[in-house]
């Protein structure tokens, strides 16, 4: 039976802006185990980015706070380390691929500079043995002439090169836990399904953990085997993919699932769409907040936020119904 590596136990992120108090991430907890692969889905704002950026102590602090939580890895809380020993975690055992990789590089650093800073920082290698990592990892994730463009500027690299050389600064240490977040976005779609296939070989190939952040479902499919679907900062379904999109028992996963093209409808099935908007987390409702957009709302829904409970073995969801 695999160990868990990472334990996360009821987050709480906020943000204090001039607005009010941003109710971000809502009491998250959820584990990870030794070279799974697990997929954190919703749609933009559910608070997917945040909570990885809180586990690392990431967020701006201000405005951005950390109310509560634990984040148990290793058998240290990443939340009470001394910031010191979380640089130590950062980018060795933990590695990160960020959102928009034009925006996350350095436009006036090598490419080279950029990927081998992690391993003088944390392995202590020198110039040259820096730069030989350096090239074998632009060569790992399928950079052509790795040894001819390690000198390059991010501007001479095409998006999905530059996502290619993010994932080869995360993967520079070996870490124990990559994640990776939104790694996909804003790339067409050859390039989206050349990334997935490496990110697969390369967790088949490392033997690591995988946290993969997308509102993509068609992507999720293809790449994890866990997944956790997220709403207005709460938890609202947790399912292995396959049972999650087989039976999806949340009304919110229901609607995200109907919004999707699918190859076994009828021609001329029409899509799903979802009513409403999610709601303001400047000011939450003490009710389940997907009740004003769900179909099968009823009295209690609009009185009290449901806790996650288990429909199946492995499955559970925060929903006062059972469709």
């Amino acid at each position: 039976m695999a160990q868990t590596i990472l334990e996360v136990k009821d987050l709480v992120t906020r943000f204090y802006t001039p607005e009010g108090v941003v109710h971000a991430v809502n009491g998250i907890s959820f584990n990870l185990d030794e070279g799974e692969t697990l997929g954190l889905v919703g749609e933009s704002g559910c608070g997917k980015s945040v909570t990885m950026l809180s586990i690392l102590r990431l967020i701006p602090q201000p405005p951005g706070k950390i109310e509560k939580g634990e984040v148990n890895f290793m058998g240290e809380d990443l939340l009470k380390l001394p910031i010191d020993k979380l640089r130590s975690v950062r980018g060795f055992k933990i590695g990160m691929v960020f959102q928009e990789p034009m925006t996350s590089l350095n436009p006036v650093l090598t490419i080279g500079q950029q990927v081998s800073e992690a391993v003088v920082e944390h392995l202590g290698m020198n110039k040259n043995q820096a730069r030989d990592r350096t090239i074998e990892l632009l060569d790992i994730v399928g950079i052509p002439c790795p040894g001819e463009r390690i000198d390059d500027y991010p501007h001479q690299f095409s998006g999905g090169m530059r996502q290619r050389a993010m994932i080869a600064m995360a993967l520079s240490c070996n870490p124990k836990i990559l994640i990776a977040d939104e790694p996909t976005t804003a790339l067409d779609v050859t390039i989206q399904a050349q990334i997935v296939d490496l990110s697969n070989r390369l967790q088949e190939q490392f033997g690591m953990a995988v946290i993969w952040i997308t509102h993509d479902l068609g992507v999720v499919a293809r790449v994890v085997k866990r997944v956790i679907v997220l709403y207005a900062g709460y938890i609202v379904e947790t399912a292995a993919v396959k049972e999650l999109y087989a039976n999806p028992r949340h009304p919110y996963t229901v609607a995200l699932l109907g919004s999707l093209p699918r190859l076994d409808e009828k021609r001329g099935t029409r899509l799903i769409s979802i009513t409403g908007r999610p709601p303001d987390m400047i000011d939450p409702p003490d009710s389940c907040p997907f009740h004003p957009r769900c179909p099968y709302a009823k009295d209690i829904c609009r009185e009290e936020n449901p806790t996650l409970r288990s429909v199946s073995n492995g499955h559970s969801i925060a929903c006062w119904v059972d469709i």
